[in-house]
């Protein structure tokens, strides 16, 4: 049974451990996951507006809106939720993890596939926005409010504006696709290097007279 597969996914993946009758009741996430497998097929029998309208109330619930077209896969764990939004042509695979704000979005006004395919076990960090006909492969990680327009490969992170793989990061925070480990900072390098040049000339300064007092 799908609610109880989903149930535990989701007790296993949240660091909160919540029990199985919370995730069931309380948990927006799995709901909205539910509710668009009957929208979904709605969909797909060619009842378009009753599909839309029953995706509209999910959203008025659950602050979730996926698309009624949208192919979700098993074990969708939409941590949180509030904001999510999933296009039409977009495919989820299983075990995909999205936390808040995340868009699976479209860049072209075309008909035709316009939303991107995030394929099994990608992380997609907090306000990630993943835009266009575009795939995110397998175990890949994105970064929290990073911008994606280009292919992210698989077991790849992706970081920034627009998203690139940053240098010395291989591992970022489950829940929200962070680097675990700081970036560095070339403007702090930079600006404490200038601290210890001026501590030298002020040194030498301070010797400097020393010697003409004596």
């Amino acid at each position: 049974m799908e609610i109880m597969e989903l149930a535990r996914s989701i007790r296993e993946r949240d660091p909160a451990r919540p029990s199985l009758p919370e995730v069931i009741f309380a948990y927006p996430g799995l709901h909205a996951v539910l509710w668009h497998r009957f929208s979904h097929a709605l969909y797909r029998r060619g009842w378009r507006g009753l599909a839309r309208f029953s995706a509209h109330l999910a959203r008025m619930f659950t602050g979730i809106e996926i698309h009624p077209g949208a192919r979700i896969g098993r074990r969708l764990f939409i941590d949180h939720g509030m904001g999510v939004v999933i296009g039409e042509t977009a495919t989820v695979g299983d075990d995909v993890t999205p936390p808040p704000g995340v868009t699976l979005g479209g860049l072209s006004l075309k008909p035709g596939k316009r939303h991107p395919d995030v394929l099994d076990g990608a992380t997609i960090g907090a306000g990630a926005q993943v835009l266009g006909p575009i795939t995110v492969g397998r175990g890949a990680k994105v970064g929290a409010n990073a911008v994606v327009v280009s292919d992210v490969p698989d077991h790849t992170t992706v970081v920034g504006i627009p998203a690139r793989s940053p240098k010395d990061c291989d591992d970022v925070s489950a829940g929200y696709g962070l680097p675990t480990r700081p970036a560095a900072d070339p403007l702090g390098e930079e600006v404490a290097a200038l601290r210890a040049e001026v501590a030298a000339l002020r040194a030498r300064v301070e010797a400097m007279l020393k010697d003409r007092a004596a």
